[in-house]
């Protein structure tokens, strides 16, 4: 049995060897699109990471008019924190916001003489409400809206930052998207081509195939090395493409982490690396062997 699979294998190098042009453009094209779906797996976390970076840094406030009283203000905390899309509400008195202003721009001399000049408390009471999700926010502002505690309040400041969240949501979606259609249409490439590369084997080996039918080998025996084939195209375009994403995020991870906020592309991949191994060899091995399967069904008629 040992001997059977190992003769097996080696057919399939053979043939795999022989279609040396056809075997470079298969992995090639299988190594793009395990490149783009590994590209889906990294900006699953990434995006993951940076809506949670956003769901931080965005909220709504709430600002009180000048006569409101703080508790009034406090009870309209209450009914918000009680929201199952609330996540937390922060209250900041008129004090509060006056320390906060001096202190952030205490180096600006220019805001802090106009301050003087003002004379009063320019600042208004206000809430920061945080959401659970981004699209929360929508939800959260129409209940301000509505409610009994609308005369005392001066603005939600929702509006000003909706056209920044859902910006931010459209483009993820979009990118998403889009690197899905390219995965299908480099998948369906690379069935093609891998499909056109068992097909000629079968073609190439006819005598061959004719000799092991007269000594009585098993269909097992004749499609094996076929599917041999696939499996090792597959095989070494996710090695390649595995090598690629390891070197070039060892190098760029650092750089990338600025731009992203932080998010170490590099370090998510090694914590994950187990699954990405699985997503790659996955995909790579089983679009081969779907595609030698296919072409062995319609040219290998044992």
């Amino acid at each position: 049995m040992i001997s059977t699979i190992k003769r097996v294998f080696k057919a399939g190098w053979t043939n795999f060897y022989r279609n040396s042009g056809l075997s470079i453009a298969t992995v090639f094209v299988l190594a793009m699109t395990i490149s783009l779906i590994t590209s889906l797996f990294l900006l699953q976390g990434t995006t993951h990471f940076l809506t949670d970076l956003l769901e931080k840094k965005v909220d709504i406030s709430v600002y009180f008019k000048e006569d409101s009283q703080e508790e009034d203000i406090l009870k309209i905390k209450d009914k918000l924190a009680e929201l199952p899309e609330v996540k937390g509400v922060d209250y900041t008195s008129k004090d509060e916001a006056l320390a906060k202003f001096s202190q952030s721009h205490q180096d600006n001399q220019v805001l802090m003489d106009s301050l003087k000049e003002v004379g009063a408390n320019p600042f208004l009471s206000s809430l920061s409400v945080h959401a659970w999700e981004t699209s929360q926010y929508a939800t959260i502002s129409s209940v301000l809206e509505s409610s009994s505690f609308q005369p005392i309040i001066e603005k939600v400041d929702y509006f000003q930052k909706k056209p920044i969240i859902e910006r931010f949501t459209s483009i993820v979606f979009n990118i998403q998207n889009f690197t899905i259609l390219l995965s299908f249409i480099l998948a369906t490439v690379a069935v093609l081509l891998s499909f056109n590369q068992v097909r000629l084997s079968i073609y190439s080996s006819k005598e061959e195939i004719g000799v092991m039918r007269l000594v009585g080998a098993s269909n097992w025996f004749i499609r094996g090395p076929f599917i041999v084939q696939g499996l090792i195209a597959g095989f070494f375009a996710s090695l390649i493409t595995l090598l690629i994403f390891s070197v070039s995020l060892f190098l760029l991870g650092p750089k990338l982490a600025g731009v992203l906020g932080g998010f170490n592309v590099f370090s998510y991949m090694i914590a994950n690396f187990g699954m990405l191994i699985l997503v790659q060899v996955g995909a790579g091995i089983g679009l081969g062997t779907i595609s030698s399967l296919i072409a062995i069904r319609q040219y290998l008629k044992v």
